[in-house]
């Protein structure tokens, strides 16, 4: 199983922007998940290979945008406008099957990343 590595995670203030990177080792069907304390993971945002199908949750999609470069095997979040209630630890996920659903859910991904941290202040 390759593995995934997360990073560009940091503590910003509110308004602020930051990119998450995760090294994709390949894997076709990608996406971007986040947990904060106490809660359940969530889906934001997901991607094909190709980078021709993605899908957002309804929270997020009008301030981050998820993308991948092929030629450097790695996949981004674009985060802008960012709010204390994006604060979490942000992971992302990789299967090497078309995800059967919304692309969005935990149960569709068979591979991890240990996490990034991303905390934003006021």
């Amino acid at each position: 199983q390759r593995q995934l590595v997360e990073s560009g995670g940091d503590s910003v203030q509110v308004g602020g922007s930051l990119r998450l990177s995760c090294s994709a080792s390949g894997y076709p069907f990608m996406a971007w998940f986040r947990q904060a304390p106490g809660k359940a993971r969530e889906g934001l945002a997901a991607i094909d290979r190709a980078g021709a199908t993605t899908n957002y949750a309804g929270s997020v999609r009008d301030r981050f945008a998820i993308s991948r470069d092929i030629a450097k095997d790695t996949l981004y979040l674009q985060m802008d406008d960012l709010k204390p209630e994006d604060t979490a630890t942000y992971y992302c996920a990789a299967s090497p099957l078309r995800p059967p659903g919304t692309w969005l859910d935990t149960d569709e991904y068979t591979v991890w990343g240990q996490g990034t941290q991303v905390t934003v202040s006021s």
